[in-house]
């Protein structure tokens, strides 16, 4: 896909987002909204995948370590075409199959259950460990928030990857600086991020999140790198389009209103009609 069609692509996820947490009344949009550019480059662009057959053996595996931005997760996936956009609307709803944490036995398209901050990775670095045990060459993709990576689990997990020269695995960071306190930095910092992360036999690479050509090149460099896994810390913007989400970290978990639906699908309408402009 071109970066125009991955930014066309993006906007409707996350529209998706809006409509969800909006209809569920609940929910986590800021993170959602910050991965949004990198869950859709996976799904549309990166990852070995097929809708029409979740569970095929060589797929490539994702596993949402921040579990609690299942909203990006899921608009992502629907826009893919593993589901109707509209079941969006379901979110958090009794009898749903997408809840406010992703249910691999519920949910087309999720290759593992997550929500406890700090499991996700482990569960990805099991997952890469399998394929090199097997002899499979499908690859394994996480996401962690940067709050999330406070959690000790984080460091052990990524003690034993670098330790195994797990190159089939990619750590992506979500660096957009603030968690359900505030700032990360002064809720307990991570930083320098990469460098722990190089600690840990990673190689790393640095980014602005919601640039495509930068994504593209890291996802490039990732599969080229041999002997090491590989750490993505990108720089993001919590709430990113949502001009009165964007950079607050009240935003992390909490709904919009009416009017703040409104206005936020309008905004989101907007960019979309640019992004046409552009393509003419």
């Amino acid at each position: 896909m071109t970066n125009l069609e991955l930014q066309k692509a993006a906007n409707e996820v996350r529209k998706g987002i809006v409509t969800a947490v909006y209809n569920a009344k609940s929910g986590h949009p800021g993170g959602s909204l910050s991965a949004a550019d990198m869950y859709t480059y996976l799904y549309f662009e990166e990852m070995n995948i097929d809708p029409k057959d979740p569970k095929k053996a060589d797929r490539d595996r994702f596993v949402l370590s921040k579990g609690h931005t299942a909203p990006g997760l899921y608009s992502t996936l629907a826009n893919r075409g593993y589901f109707p956009v509209e079941d969006l609307k379901t979110l958090r709803k009794l009898g749903s199959y997408l809840q406010g944490h992703p249910c691999m036995q519920e949910t087309p398209g999720v290759d593992m259950s997550s929500g406890s901050l700090g499991q996700g990775i482990s569960a990805a670095v099991g997952m890469a460990l399998a394929a090199k045990l097997d002899n499979k060459d499908f690859r394994v993709y996480t996401l962690l928030g940067d709050g999330e990576i406070q959690e000790g689990q984080v460091w052990e997990a990524s003690m034993f990857a670098g330790a195994r020269n797990l190159d089939n695995l990619v750590v992506i960071v979500d660096n957009n600086g603030l968690q359900i306190d505030g700032k990360v930095e002064d809720v307990c910092s991570v930083y320098p991020i990469a460098a722990k992360f190089e600690a840990f036999n990673f190689a790393t690479i640095e980014i602005d999140g919601h640039n495509f050509d930068e994504i593209r090149a890291a996802m490039e460099k990732a599969k080229a790198t041999k002997g090491k896994p590989t750490a993505i810390i990108m720089k993001t913007v919590k709430g990113k389009n949502i001009s009165f989400m964007e950079d607050n970290a009240g935003w992390h978990g909490k709904a919009p209103n009416d009017e703040e639906y409104e206005i936020a699908m309008k905004e989101l309408a907007a960019i979309g009609e640019q992004l046409e402009k552009a393509g003419e």
